[in-house]
């Protein structure tokens, strides 16, 4: 199964890319789609649909995942924030792929072990997972982060729908 984990953001929306067989996680790619901010929203919001929709041919993932959004003190950056994320929901669902949501603490939680952690740490994880990646910046650990958060959820909804089938027979 190969994963593409989405940390959406207008400026830069990080993305990873991993496969998946079994326990076995391997990684594929990772980078940072840029907007610069002296253009106007909605010329941000194509450059961010036309990079991600070349990830997405370029990888041919099987599935994707997006961060939630937070609420920010700042109500127009959180509205900013939101229609980053639509672009980032969107491109996947365009492709015909599944896409899974998970809230920041739940990815700290899942690739740290604290749902608290601090980027620094998250960082760490990452690199101790997928040995030997080049990671292109911060966001990009977060999608890959986000990309290994998936990978698990994944993997235990399939161990559970196995036994729920055994027990059922």
């Amino acid at each position: 199964m190969r994963v593409l984990g989405i940390d959406p953001g207008l400026r830069n929306m990080g993305w990873g890319i991993i496969d998946v067989a079994g326990p076995r996680m391997t990684h594929v790619a990772n980078g940072v789609c840029h907007s610069l901010a002296s253009d106007d929203l909605a010329t941000r919001l194509l450059s961010l649909f036309d990079q991600m929709t070349h990830v997405v041919r370029t990888y041919a993932p099987d599935c994707a995942a997006v961060e939630q959004t937070f609420v920010n003190k700042d109500a127009v950056a959180t509205l900013k924030l939101g229609q980053a994320r639509a672009v980032a929901l969107l491109v996947p669902a365009q492709a015909g792929l599944p896409i899974g949501e998970y809230a920041p603490n739940a990815v700290k939680k899942t690739v740290v072990g604290v749902g608290h952690a601090a980027k620094q740490q998250v960082e760490h994880m990452i690199k101790l997972q997928l040995p030997g990646a080049k990671l292109a910046g911060p966001d990009a650990v977060d999608a890959l982060a986000i990309a290994i958060t998936h990978s698990y959820h994944a993997q235990s909804s399939s161990r559970l729908a196995d036994a729920i089938k055994k027990a059922a027979s």
